[in-house]
């Protein structure tokens, strides 16, 4: 399915019935990596997994940032009239969803933020490096973002005040810091700390990620 923000068509998948989640993938990715576990939620949720802009099947195009990556999935939450979704982001995914709950708080009622930064210091310094030399050799929008952005304050995140489960791998590119700064800041967070998965490991396999949040999601189920 599609539809469109300011002029730009965007894609997205609908699947099963129930409360919404919101499913972001990714930089250079597209909804296909949640492909299982959208079959594990769709018997329980109306579950959105949504293309990002210049990815997947939404339109191409060079005007690249987190912010306006936030608004298209503000705008998908409007278009669709979807209630406080449950809004789970990995890796830009993640950022993305921080940012929706920190400009849009009355839109996202939980977050699951996995392998997501606060600034692209939040990385750690061989992957940094690891970027810049890609962007050297082949410039491109996607790496561009990520070494500029985001910049989100920890006084930007004691604003969220939705349960909020934040998730990061032992071996996670995310320096260990940055997500112990996320989840601290957060008024109503729990962190988990993967032993032994890296950055996206534990997300392409789905059945583990399922695995991971269903508590979460139970305990949110509990508190309706």
């Amino acid at each position: 399915m599609f539809f469109y923000h300011n002029d730009l068509k965007l894609y997205y998948q609908k699947s099963g019935h129930g409360p919404a989640i919101v499913l972001l993938h990714g930089n250079g990715e597209d909804h296909t990596i949640f492909s299982d576990l959208i079959t594990y939620l769709a018997p329980h949720y109306t579950v959105i997994a949504l293309d990002s802009r210049d990815h997947g099947q939404s339109a191409r195009t060079d005007q690249l940032s987190y912010d306006a990556m936030t608004e298209d999935v503000a705008a998908l939450i409007s278009e669709l009239a979807l209630q406080r979704p449950i809004i789970l982001g990995f890796s830009d995914g993640g950022i993305i969803a921080l940012l929706l709950a920190i400009r849009h708080p009355e839109l996202a009622g939980a977050l699951i933020v996995a392998g997501a930064n606060l600034t692209p210091q939040g990385l750690r310094w061989y992957s940094r490096i690891l970027f810049r030399i890609a962007a050297g050799h082949r410039p491109s929008p996607k790496l561009a973002m990520m070494l500029h952005e985001p910049q989100i304050t920890p006084a930007m995140l004691h604003t969220i005040t939705m349960p909020t489960l934040v998730l990061a791998g032992s071996r996670d590119l995310i320096a260990r810091k940055e997500t112990f700064t996320i989840a601290t800041h957060i008024q109503n967070a729990e962190l988990h700390i993967l032993p032994g998965e890296t950055h996206n490991s534990y997300i392409r396999d789905n059945t583990k990620l399922w695995h991971l949040i269903s508590p979460f999601l139970a305990g949110l189920r509990a508190t309706d």
